[in-house]
């Protein structure tokens, strides 16, 4: 059981850094610069709101 998940998370690994290289040789560098500053944002938004104390998060993801 542990050799199947270890190949799965390998090829989802693969297949997510595939995905990568794949946009970044397929986009040109402005689009690229947009993408990042959107994935920089939405990972800012996520620290926040895993930084905040969990019945503010609860509340959070409920109403949003």
């Amino acid at each position: 059981m542990a050799k199947e998940g270890k190949a799965i998370a390998s090829f989802l690994i693969g297949a997510a850094v595939g995905v990568a290289v794949g946009y970044i040789l397929a986009t040109d560098k402005e689009t690229r610069k947009e993408d990042l500053e959107k994935v920089k944002n939405a990972l800012g938004n996520l620290k926040e709101k895993f930084g905040k104390k969990e019945p503010v998060l609860d509340e959070d993801i409920f109403n949003s």
